[in-house]
């Protein structure tokens, strides 16, 4: 098999747990959203096939999310922003998270997938928040208050976005630079 079937092979498998991930971790729920239990398949994907396939993945990320009704609550409100923000913040994490793996892949493989492991959260979450900045502020204001925060801000930062970018990025940095090590001692 030579080496471009092997990428599409390994990028459809990788697609198929992205989804399957997205659909069985829907369930697991901190607040209204669940935690996205996805990006550890797009950072192993874009260390291993790169930032294009990162991107694809992401956007993989991006499409169950909206299938799987994890971006119902903000569907009602804004369709058009809530599916530009989901597959946006999808297609660049895992974009950034293989590009910053090849940038710094010839230092250091180890270093690299920490890095990819940290970005990739941190570039989904960033985007949702900014998305809720740009779009949807007065309601994300109004569930905040019901819910006894002082601002949209706190609430963003706490309550939508806390404990589930800090979950993410705990799972990714212990599971992705051993899933890499593992596929890359069995090549």
């Amino acid at each position: 098999m030579n080496n471009k079937t092997k990428s599409m092979v390994g990028v459809g498998l990788f697609t198929a747990i992205v989804v399957v991930l997205q659909f069985l971790g829907g369930g697991i729920k901190f607040g209204m959203f669940s935690i996205s239990l996805v990006l550890v398949p797009i950072v192993v994907g874009s260390a291993i096939y790169g930032g294009k396939a990162g991107a694809w993945l992401g956007f993989a990320f991006g499409a169950a999310v909206l299938l799987s009704g994890d971006a119902a609550a903000f569907l009602v409100i804004n369709p058009l922003a809530t599916v530009l923000v989901v597959l946006v913040k999808g297609i660049a994490c895992g974009l950034v998270a293989g590009l910053l793996y090849r940038l710094l892949e010839k230092l250091n493989r180890t270093i690299a997938v920490f890095a990819a492991a940290m970005i990739c959260p941190m570039v989904n979450t960033g985007i949702f928040l900014l998305g809720c900045q740009f779009f949807f502020l007065e309601t994300v204001a109004e569930w905040g208050a019901a819910l006894g925060y002082e601002n949209a801000a706190a609430y963003m930062f706490l309550g939508l976005a806390g404990l589930n970018f800090l979950i993410e990025l705990g799972v990714n940095i212990i599971l992705a630079p051993v899933i890499v090590r593992l596929i890359r001692i069995g090549k």
